[in-house]
């Protein structure tokens, strides 16, 4: 096992685009660090700079406290998993999984050793003499980590492995990889540009944007605090809504509502705003802070758009004068569209974004008591 550390490291093109800008983050031991970001932000390319795949235009690269921008990928020691199961069609999964031990001069006996433990731990030990060609799409992934486990790597780099698979093994490969990262314990870096896959396996996330570090944060810290409105907007499911408006004595006003922020809040927007000379803001509102309860909060007159009803809930999109937001209401609402009601919002969870600078400058949380 080994850190990683990543120094201003760039990756720039005789043609002069930037795929990755100034990237610096440190990732311990034994971590499970997830880039996660729209294509083309630069996350994969950066996981191929830390293998080696890709050269590194500028910055310091250091795994296990050595610096390896010039070693090649085999001297780094790392082992990774591709979308691509890239298994070799005429050998067995024992083979497959086997290979590249073979190649390094490992004794048969240790090879035969290895690929029996990782076989048991990913339960594939009744399936070590058929072909790829018999096997199912989960099973074939299950190799491919199985061939990456057997070498006992430094670190596991693992660019978008599940993408290929259908939505119910996608979860049970996702609990399979969190609970084999806390058998073996190893670092490991895992690059998405799926948000659900990111929240649900990181430590840390890495959201990026145009090849640059937007937040580094734990899951619950990016939803509860994203620090601009593309983290808002891109972490959660359904999406964080936005509203444009303008901050007026402590209420945030816009076509079609007018909503008051606790004290402190409000304090916080117009010392946010006063940096930049506006008044503009954009609302910022997760589904689940509307409610039809009117206990919960500021009144928020909405026409029902879209309803999607999903058993245990239900997913609303609504119109509110020109702008639209998502709710997610309880099962039990029987709601159609064109439909005129009242929302009731908790404000102290409303997530207030300077217009000009896109920065978080409300930050969303409940009042300290």
């Amino acid at each position: 096992m080994a850190a990683i550390s990543l120094q201003q490291v760039r990756k720039f093109y005789d043609n002069g685009f930037h795929a990755v800008r100034d990237f610096s983050l440190d990732i311990g031991d034994g971590e499970f660090v997830v880039f996660v970001g729209p294509s083309g932000c630069g996350k994969s390319t950066t996981l191929r700079m830390i293998a080696g795949l890709e050269d590194i235009s500028d910055g310091t690269l250091r795994i296990g406290g050595t610096v390896v921008n010039d070693l090649q990928p085999k001297e780094r020691d790392i082992a990774m998993v591709f979308q691509s199961y890239a298994l070799y069609p005429h050998m067995t999964v024992r083979q497959n999984m086997g290979f590249a031990l073979k190649l390094d001069g490992v004794p048969k006996a240790a090879v035969a050793q290895r690929v029996d433990e990782a076989a048991r731990m990913l339960q594939l030990d009744h399936l070590l003499e058929r072909r790829p060609k018999e096997l199912s799409g989960g099973q074939r992934q299950r190799v491919a980590l199985g061939r990456a486990i057997v070498r006992k790597p430094q670190a596991f780099l693992m660019d978008e492995p599940l993408s290929n698979l259908d939505a119910k093994l996608r979860v049970e490969m996702r609990a399979s990889i969190l609970k084999l990262h806390r058998q073996l314990g190893v670092t490991t870096v895992y690059v998405t540009h799926d948000q659900v896959e990111a929240m649900t396996m990181g430590d840390r996330i890495v959201v990026m944007k145009g090849g640059e570090i937007q937040q580094v944060a734990s899951p619950m810290e990016l939803y509860e605090r994203p620090v601009n409105v593309f983290v808002g907007g891109f972490i959660g499911s359904p999406a964080m809504s936005f509203l444009d408006g303008e901050l007026r004595d402590g209420c945030v006003v816009g076509d079609g509502y007018a909503l008051r922020l606790p004290a402190a809040m409000a304090d916080r927007v117009a010392a946010g705003l006063a940096m930049n000379g506006g008044r503009a803001v954009k609302l910022g509102l997760r589904p689940e802070i509307l409610s039809l309860d009117r206990a919960a909060g500021e009144p928020l007159a909405a026409v029902v758009d879209v309803v999607e009803p999903l058993g245990a809930e239900t997913i609303v999109t609504l119109r509110v004068g020109g702008g639209t937001v998502v709710a997610r209401l309880g099962g039990h609402a029987r709601l159609e569209p064109e439909q005129a009601l009242t929302l009731y919002l908790d404000t102290a969870r409303t997530h207030v974004f300077d217009a000009a600078t896109e920065a978080n400058i409300g930050l969303g949380q409940r009042e300290a008591a």
